[in-house]
């Protein structure tokens, strides 16, 4: 890709945007920014492109800006359906996402993690799996660095680990991983894609470019994942909780199986922090992408008995009375949920709400009337899920976190579980999705 001397306008200016703003102007690119913040909302990213003969645009995009490109990046999160980026796609100007940019300047292996949940876990646990084996490891994408920070460093790494969204694979071109994983496919972020098949089509474009040299890492239990297998070119291992495969990984809960050819390895459980048949299928997909790019079992095994999971991702925060807490904040779609009532068998009182993301409720009603003994609804979808949810059990509205968290602590009694994890986005009362599992965390501290 010859860069020197195009007009390439970078949209959205967050952390990815920044990092592509400047490796676009080493690369000699007439370089434009447009964010529809304010620029008073983005000071950091003003004063850190700022002296690097970037043109900024803020607080909304202009047409013309798009039209006179001949290339348009995207960050992460960035709608392709906004009409700008439609006007440009129209007028035949390129338009791809930042992963695509990025493609084309790396030089060694991607082992590429994408589904709804666990990408997170997956990517992290995959990297110090290798990492432990000895191996140069770069970990990026959604979660770390952009990868754009991984470019034309041939010495630095032997293999990249990237976490893919849906909204990074839209504008992909050539982006072609040596391994891919596609963990599972629930709804989610509809209130971004018109239809749920968009968002499915956007996450199986991780097999688009893969041949039959390739591998492609497939959750053998998820329905919707097997249904698109016959678009994989690249050979295929699946992973299940359900049954046992004649090649690939299955699980009792106790122990991981891996089948590959003649070869029968067993990786034992018994140590793992990882709590969650959710976290059961995140290590099958990973040990078997490790595994498979060459990493010896004893580094795998290492890694399944000390890594300790994500912060916001069933957390265990402290038990009063009994009573323990668990910080799911991470759990922002109805899938997600469903995985973490699944991994208790003891009563639940759940916290859950936000923002909307317009996500099917029903596949939470079976689940809520066994194991929730109360329901406590918080932020702007709790009209919604009071409707569709609240004759499952015991439902009570909550003004904020801390009150939702004070009726929990009233309502539970010792051997019982409050869970947060709301399958919706954070955005209605907080910053993210992280800010509002600290919030939940001081709340239950101060107990």
């Amino acid at each position: 890709m010859d860069l020197r001397g195009k007009k390439v306008l970078v949209v959205g200016l967050a952390r990815t945007g920044i990092a592509t703003s400047k490796f676009l102007k080493a690369k000699g690119s007439l370089v434009t920014t447009t964010e529809v913040q304010p620029k008073e909302e983005m000071k950091e990213a003003a004063q850190e492109l700022k002296g690097m003969g970037i043109s900024m645009e803020w607080g909304g995009h202009q047409i013309e800006t798009f039209l006179k490109q001949d290339m348009i990046v995207v960050s992460p999160g960035v709608d392709l359906n906004i009409q700008p980026i439609q006007r440009a796609m129209g007028k035949g100007i390129r338009v791809i996402s930042e992963i695509e940019l990025a493609y084309p300047f790396i030089h060694v292996p991607i082992i590429a993690v994408t589904g709804t949940n666990g990408k997170t876990t997956t990517t992290l646990l995959i990297g110090e799996m290798l990492k432990e084996d000895g191996k140069k490891v770069g970990v990026g994408g959604n979660v770390g660095e952009p990868l754009v920070l991984f470019t034309d460093e041939t010495d630095r790494w032997e293999v990249l680990v990237v976490e893919i969204s849906s909204f990074q694979l839209e504008a992909i071109e050539g982006f072609r991983p040596r391994i891919s994983v596609l963990l599972n496919i629930t709804e989610d972020h509809l209130d971004r894609y018109a239809r749920y098949d968009d968002y499915i089509e956007a996450k199986v474009r991780i097999f688009a470019n893969q041949n039959s040299g390739d591998l492609a890492i497939l959750n053998r239990d998820d329905p919707i994942v097997m249904q698109y297998r016959g678009r994989v070119k690249a050979k295929k291992v699946l992973f299940s909780l359900r049954e046992k495969l004649d090649e690939g990984a299955f699980s009792n809960g106790q122990n991981i199986s891996l089948r590959l050819g003649r070869e029968a390895e067993e990786y034992s459980l018994s140590k793992t922090p990882l709590k969650g048949i959710h976290n059961v299928e995140n290590m099958m997909a990973a040990l078997t992408a490790a595994r498979m790019f060459g990493c010896s079992k004893e580094a795998i095994q290492n890694v399944l008995d000390r890594f300790e999971g994500l912060e916001h991702r069933l957390e265990f925060v402290r038990e009063v009375g009994g009573v323990r807490f668990y910080n799911d904040s991470k759990g922002t779609n109805v899938g997600s949920v469903v995985k973490s009532l699944q991994s208790f068998s003891e009563p639940v009182i759940l916290i859950a709400g936000g923002k909307d993301k317009n996500g099917d409720l029903s596949p939470l009603k079976e689940l809520i009337r066994e194991r929730v003994k109360h329901l406590i609804l918080m932020g702007e979808a709790k009209e919604r899920m009071t409707r569709e949810l609240g004759g499952q059990t015991d439902t009570i509205v909550a003004q904020n976190m801390e009150e939702a968290v004070l009726l929990a602590h009233q309502k539970a009694k010792g051997g019982e579980v409050v869970l947060l994890s709301p399958a919706c986005s954070s955005f209605d009362m907080f910053k993210d999705y992280k800010e509002r599992g600290k919030v939940f965390k001081e709340t239950v501290k101060k107990l």
